[in-house]
This record gives structure tokens, sequence and C-alpha cells, in this order.
């Protein structure tokens, strides 16, 4: 049974990326709805991201100072620690994740909301690609403002951990600037890149798919938006797992 109800989602979900990925019929119709979605995805979440990356920059930077407390690793490893954990893992990541709720459930019940009240079907019946305009934009404005917001918490993160470490005393600026710039690897920050974009496609077209085929009342729409949240977290977390074993195997 489980395996059936798997498929069966699996496949409907091809089915609307591919009815999404047509050609739009009117171009400036989704330029204008792209531009939105980027103004609602990334200014409508620059101050959630902001929070949460300066608070992870300042507990890293702060866990690792009691970790390498007594040891004989040189206290500017802190700072190169920071960094990396940042880049690689935190910040795409825990933000993609924080998205995943914020975003995703707002998209799964706009989407919900118009297939209750019947506007998906009334767009339908004047020959619009409803897939298309609802879902395209969204995943388009996303694929472009996450990795933006991933490179702001990656630099606020950063900024966390030297606010935490320097002024209270754990290590000197000299030192904090040093571990920084030790040992980067560019390659770090396309695997980081990577990821946002992956992560991106994930949080919106699974939040797309479970407001598009939302059925019932405001019970189901309250469900669908949940299961937007959790399912989209659950892949993130799995696709995290799977780019880390391929881009760094």
């Amino acid at each position: 049974m489980f395996l059936k109800n798997f498929l069966f989602h699996l496949g409907r979900y091809f089915i609307m990326m591919r009815m999404a990925l047509y050609q739009p019929e009117r171009m400036s119709m989704y330029y204008k709805e792209t531009m939105r979605q980027m103004n609602d995805i990334g200014i409508g979440s620059l101050v959630i991201v902001g929070l949460i990356s300066i608070f992870i920059g300042a507990v890293t930077a702060v866990q690792f100072a009691y970790q390498l407390d007594g040891t004989l690793v040189p206290t500017y490893y802190i700072g190169y620690i920071v960094r990396d954990s940042t880049i690689i893992e935190l910040a795409p990541t825990i933000t993609c994740l924080v998205l995943a709720g914020k975003v995703g459930s707002n998209i799964a019940a706009e989407i919900g909301g118009m297939r209750q009240k019947e506007h998906i079907d009334a767009m339908e019946i004047m020959g619009v690609n409803t897939a298309g305009y609802l879902i395209l934009p969204k995943v388009l404005a996303a694929v472009v403002v996450i990795p933006m917001l991933v490179a702001i918490a990656a630099f606020i993160s950063i900024m966390g951990g030297y606010v935490a470490s320097v002024p209270t005393g754990l290590m000197s600026n000299a030192e904090f600037v040093q571990g920084v710039r030790a040992f980067f690897v560019p390659y770090n920050v396309f695997m980081m890149f990577v990821k946002a974009v992956v992560f991106a496609i994930l949080l919106t077209s699974v939040s797309s798919y479970q407001g598009y085929y939302v059925e019932g009342g405001s019970i189901e729409l309250g469900k669908a938006s949940t299961n937007a949240v959790v399912f989209s977290d659950i892949l993130i977390l799995l696709a995290d797992y799977v780019i880390a074993v391929l881009l760094t195997g």
C-alpha cells in the first residue's frame, strides 16, 4: 500500500512538473509573477535568515572553543571551522529548512486556496496552463533568490562567529581572521551553491504539488501545508546527504 501511494504521488509530481515546464503563453505575465515571487521569497525572508545565521555562527564558535579548550590545536582553528562548517553545511541546509517552513507553507496555502475556490478550474477553462503559471515562476524565483540568501547567510554566520569569539576574549581579531583565511578551498563554495539550487527546487515544487492537488476543505488545506513543510524538510535532508556523497566522494 505504501509503495503504491508513493509511486502514485511520484508519478503525479513528475507529470505536474512536465506541465509546468511547457513554454509560457505570455512571457510578460510569467515575468511579473516571477518578480513578485522573488520579492516575496527573497526580501520577505531576509530578516529571519539573518537572525538564524548570526546565532548559528555564534553558537558554532562558542561550541568549538569549548571543544578545543585544553588541547594543542591552535586557537585560530575556530575561525577555520566556523567558515567551513557554515559554507559546506549550515548556511545552505539550515537556511533552506527554515525557508521550507516559511515559504513552503505559504506556497501550499496559496495554491491550495486557489484550488478550493475553483480559481484554477476557471483558468483551465480559459485555456491557461495553470501548472506553468502557478508553479514555474515560483521555482524560477527560488532558484535565483535562495542561493543569494544562502550566500548572505554564510557571510552573516561568519560575522556571528566573530562577534561571539573576538569581543568576548575567546581569541584575538588576528587569530580569527587568520582562521577564516586558512586552508580555503573554493570548491566548497561551489558545493554550497549546488545545495542551494537543489534545495530551492525541492521546497518550491513539493509545496506547489501539495497545494495544487489539495482536495476537501480547510482541514485538508491545513494538512497540505503541513505536509509541504514535512516532505520538503525530509527531501532536503536526503538531498543533502546525496550531494555530499557525490561531490566529496
